[in-house]
């Protein structure tokens, strides 16, 4: 096949395509792989959080959410929910502009991170919990006004109770410390970055009783840059398992040490009929054959045989001195050694 073009077809082939009749599909399909290359960076909003980090910052906050959600739910005695809605990031301009005023803005110190946080509280919310608080029904109020200093006094030991759930939630990562700073009204007067500085959103949607309205949790990037290399999958799932292996192991140990279990020291045994039994009386006295007079009882702990023990006497009550530990191989040998003698106690 020839595929060099004459040049009368290369001028039908230009005035075809000028003229809408022809396309080039290869310089469509050229066009396409090249916007494709192309990725778009806006030098305003750079984007400091990549996918997996504020997918990590979700995960942990999803936790924050549900000890929140029963925190609160046990202090105002009603049911109150909380789940996260988004984890966004932006710039700290943009979520200044995007709260109302007034509002409840908490100014946090992130020790042993640098610098600070802001938890903003719906005033819906706000004022939900502290009318359920002084024994209201938990309805809002419809007035925008700034709190009273009862009202802020109030408010401030909720924001503690959460704090200590930002604590909890935050333990697979690193352990924080967040302090309430202060209590501010007027977005402006919490300037804790540069108004172009990026800043990761995290928002909440609560109902408190019959009200519902947003906590937005915003945390600067030069806050919780020493820490973004932790903000990954792998790190998260590593700690935690880092964490099952030996604080909750602790934890279990501790637990279990205070269980109460019987124990029983059995002098020996022996076969007898129900009839036997039933002609028992005060006085009687049962022989055990199998038992030798000073060889070792046996200590069951539950229902394993632990240990080897001799009888006594602790003042004027009877006791038992452990003089040795049972293994699994060894049980047998003891029934063994029991099984000689032909003495009893009575």
């Amino acid at each position: 096949m020839n595929d060099v073009l004459s040049q009368d077809e290369i001028d039908q082939l230009l005035q075809a395509i000028s003229s809408g009749d022809a396309e080039t599909e290869t310089y469509k399909n050229n066009a396409i792989q090249d916007t494709r290359k192309i990725k778009i960076y806006d030098f305003k909003r750079p984007d400091k959080f990549s996918k997996e980090q504020i997918r990590t910052v979700s995960i942990m906050h999803e936790t924050f959410a549900r000890l929140t959600t029963t925190s609160l739910s046990a202090q105002l005695r009603n049911m109150v929910q909380v789940h996260v809605a988004s984890v966004d990031q932006l710039t700290y301009e943009e979520f200044i502009r995007s709260i109302p005023t007034p509002t409840t803005l908490a100014v946090i110190n992130m020790d042993p991170l640098k610098g600070n946080a802001i938890l903003e509280i719906d005033p819906a919310i706000t004022f939900s919990i502290i009318d359920r608080l002084f024994g209201g029904t938990g309805a809002g109020t419809k007035v925008s006004r700034e709190l009273t200093d009862i009202e802020q006094s109030v408010i401030e030991g909720i924001i503690v109770r959460i704090l200590a759930n930002l604590r909890e939630a935050w333990t697979q990562v690193i352990d924080l410390r967040p302090r309430l700073g202060q209590i501010e009204t007027n977005p402006q007067f919490a300037q804790i970055v540069p108004p172009n500085e990026m800043v990761v959103l995290v928002t909440l949607e609560t109902k408190v009783c019959d009200e519902e309205g947003m906590m937005n949790f915003c945390v600067p990037y030069l806050t919780i840059e020493p820490i973004i290399s932790k903000l990954s999958s792998q790190f998260w799932f590593s700690s935690v398992r880092r964490t099952s292996t030996t604080q909750y192991l602790g934890i279990l140990k501790d637990k279990l040490s205070s269980v109460e279990v019987d124990m029983i020291a059995e002098i020996g045994s022996i076969d007898l009929s129900i009839r036997d039994v039933l002609n028992l009386r005060v006085g009687d006295v049962v022989s055990l054959a199998d038992v030798k007079v000073g060889s070792p009882l046996t200590l069951t702990v539950g229902t394993e045989k632990k240990f080897l023990c001799q009888p006594g006497i602790i003042g004027k009550k009877m006791a038992v001195q452990v003089v040795g530990k049972i293994k699994q191989d060894e049980s047998d040998e003891f029934e063994e050694l029991a099984a000689e003698g032909d003495e009893s106690y009575e």
